[in-house]
């Protein structure tokens, strides 16, 4: 069960790795958004990725211990 939450924040600091390498070099447009929004867009992204993340871990972890089996 500990792979499962090394594998989310691997993804996760991954994503902020993209996500702040994207910004550093001018990718995102923030004409016509605020700050609270676009603070609001990576949170939410990074929530959403988190969620799937988690998920994705639970069925793996489902189908090896064999519950999936009964």
């Amino acid at each position: 069960m500990k792979w499962i939450l090394t594998y989310s924040l691997a993804c996760s600091g991954a994503i902020c790795a993209v996500l702040a390498l994207a910004w550093a070099f001018g990718g995102f447009d923030t004409e016509g958004v605020s700050t609270h929004g676009m603070i609001a867009i990576v949170l939410g992204t990074m929530f959403t990725v988190l969620v799937a993340i988690g998920l994705m871990a639970l069925i793996f972890y489902s189908n090896r211990s064999g519950q999936d089996d009964q």
